[in-house]
Order: C-alpha cells, then sequence, then structure tokens
C-alpha cells in the first residue's frame, strides 16, 4: 500500500505490509516492530525518501524457499521513490526491527534482518546504519526528505505471577 503524503499532513503510520513515501520536508512516517523490519530508503539531493514494513521476507512453498514477498516490498517502495523523483543510484538506508519476540520459536526476525541487508548489498544501496535482532520492539520516526530516524525501544513487560487458588473463594452461602 503507498500512502500519499499531503501538506496538511505531518505524519503517516504504516503496518505490516505497507509502505509510505514523502518528500515534504518535516513530514515523517513511524511504524512499530518487533520481528518485522522497517528499511528506510532516501535520495539526499532529490530529498525524497520512504519507509516500508515487512512481515516475512522469506516464504516455503512446498520445500522451496522463496524471496518474492521481501523483493516485492523492496521494489514497491524503490519504485515509489523513483516516482517521487529519487535516484535509485543515490539512494541510502537505514534498516531497523528483526527482533525475537517469543523465546523457543524460530527466529523470523533474524531471517527477515538478514535477508534485507543481502538485498542492498546485491543491489548496490549502502546502508549506512541498521538496528536489528535483541528482544524489544521498536518504535521508528523517520523524515524522510532528510533521511532522519529516530528509535525508541519498547522493552516488553515481564508477566507477574499470580497466585492459583484450588478453590474459588467463598462467602458463606453454599448453593446447590
Amino acid at each position: 500500500m503507498a500512502t500519499q503524503s499531503g501538506a496538511a499532513s505531518r505524519g503517516t503510520t504504516i503496518t505490516q505490509g505497507e509502505f509510505a513515501v514523502s518528500n515534504t520536508p518535516g513530514e515523517q512516517i513511524s511504524t512499530i516492530l518487533g520481528s518485522c523490519v522497517a528499511t528506510c530508503l532516501w535520495d539526499d539531493e532529490a530529498h525524497v525518501g520512504g519507509m516500508n514494513h515487512i512481515l516475512v521476507a522469506q516464504t516455503n512453498v512446498g520445500g522451496i524457499l522463496s524471496d518474492f514477498a521481501g523483493v516485492n516490498a523492496m521494489e514497491l517502495l524503490i519504485n515509489g521513490l523513483v516516482r517521487r523523483g529519487a535516484d535509485r543510484s543515490r539512494l541510502k538506508a537505514k534498516v531497523f526491527g528483526g527482533a525475537k519476540m517469543v523465546a523457543g520459536l524460530s527466529d523470523i526476525g533474524g531471517k527477515n534482518g538478514a535477508f534485507v541487508l543481502e538485498f542492498l548489498k546485491r543491489e548496490g544501496i549502502d546502508c549506512l546504519g541498521h538496528s536489528l535482532g535483541g528482544t524489544a520492539a521498536r518504535h521508528i520516526k523517520f523524515f524522510p526528505a532528510e533521511g532522519r530516524v529516530m528509535q525508541k525501544l519498547v522493552a516488553a513487560t515481564e508477566a507477574k505471577e499470580q497466585p492459583v487458588r484450588a478453590e474459588p473463594e467463598r462467602n458463606g452461602v453454599e448453593l446447590f
């Protein structure tokens, strides 16, 4: 999903599978990530940038590993930037997310992060920084016309154990 920016809008929030592109000074694109990965791409000269939110970069269908979902997400973002005047050869990137949110499950976040970094390398897009992995969620705010990103780690809240009563409390009245 592409989100178009408007002069009255100062921000856009994207969720899983979406992307947004803007060339409006001061506008921000934001998202919240767990195991998902967000790629922030921008062109300094054209003052245009965008961000995507990738849920799963690779899928396994019939025992065959496919990068289609990740490649599609990256190409949709890049094409959106080019339509707004970016030059693919000038794109720069910053990548965020890829946390392992649930212990004991597969590390889909690590795989998502590795996919994006490999994609950028293969396409010749400079990755100026990344914050990947860990166990905390991230709130990302990207200012696409500037290429500036702010990240806030969101620590998981620990579940407190509550004692379980073997029998429910009684109020002195027994029903039959």
